[in-house]
């Protein structure tokens, strides 16, 4: 498997480097990320739990998908990209909030992103990859708030620090 590539960026997202992913996260390098948030017409979020194989966060609950822009590549397109990879289908999408968080995990890597949230809409089924994904489920925005409180360590630390800002970002919208 080939190694992947993140966009190390300062504090304004600007690019500064290119170095691979894991050994930026070793080194808790800032770098850019993405975040997709799939809503359908009834308002609930589609959520995804993480393969259990995966190398963090296994199993735990998030958002649509995630993950980190190639080199040129826009936002809107990793976005699409990871979402047909992940989840098997495209949609529109369009960027919604955008800052700065950290993350450490218990396995010595640090999850430190300029993190770009994108909102999109989809009504169907995914076709999830089980490489990425174990199961996924649709749930009411006001829900997920509810049982992140109650129940956080069923949620990735990153989803947690997102979610609040999707959340004040729709309710802003409305």
């Amino acid at each position: 498997m080939a190694k992947e590539n993140v966009i190390l960026v300062n504090e304004n997202d600007e690019q500064i480097g290119l170095m691979e992913k894991i050994e930026a996260h070793e080194k808790a390098l800032l770098h850019r990320a993405f975040s997709v948030f799939i809503l359908n017409n009834k308002g609930e979020l589609m959520l995804q739990q993480r393969a259990l194989h995966k190398y963090h966060s296994p199993g735990l609950w998030t958002n649509t998908c995630c993950s980190h822009q190639r080199d040129g590549e826009s936002n809107i397109s990793a976005g699409k990209r990871r979402l047909q990879e992940e989840m098997g289908f495209v949609t529109d999408l369009a960027e919604a909030v955008s800052f700065i968080y950290k993350a450490p995990f218990d396995n010595g890597l640090t999850e430190h992103e300029y993190d770009h949230v994108m909102i999109g809409t989809y009504n169907e089924a995914p076709e999830i990859n089980p490489d990425e994904v174990a199961d996924w489920k649709w749930m009411e925005v006001q829900a997920v708030k509810d049982d992140i409180g109650e129940n956080p360590d069923q949620y990735t630390a990153w989803f947690k620090i997102i979610f609040d800002k999707f959340y004040q970002h729709i309710k802003v919208d409305k």
